[in-house]
């Protein structure tokens, strides 16, 4: 079982990835597909979408660790 602290590493770990492949997939797939957007409009479209990844990360991972850390207990008893 991960510590609070280590699952935050982790998903933002995850997520920091995420983003210099999401930024860099974007800036090629935007003109492709015909959609004006700036560069600094690309930049805050990704920092935006890797807070909310980051969140999301830290949230799914606590509730899979709180569902296993149950399952301990009741496998205990």
């Amino acid at each position: 079982m991960q510590k609070k602290s280590f699952s935050l590493v982790e998903a933002t770990t995850n997520t920091a990835i995420g983003l210099v492949t999401s930024f860099l997939i974007q800036i090629v797939l935007y003109p492709i597909m015909n959609i004006p957007v700036r560069l600094e409009q690309n930049v805050i479209i990704t920092v935006v979408f890797t807070v909310v990844s980051i969140i999301r990360s830290y949230l799914v991972r606590r509730l899979f660790n709180n569902k296993l850390k149950n399952e301990k207990k009741q496998n205990s008893k």
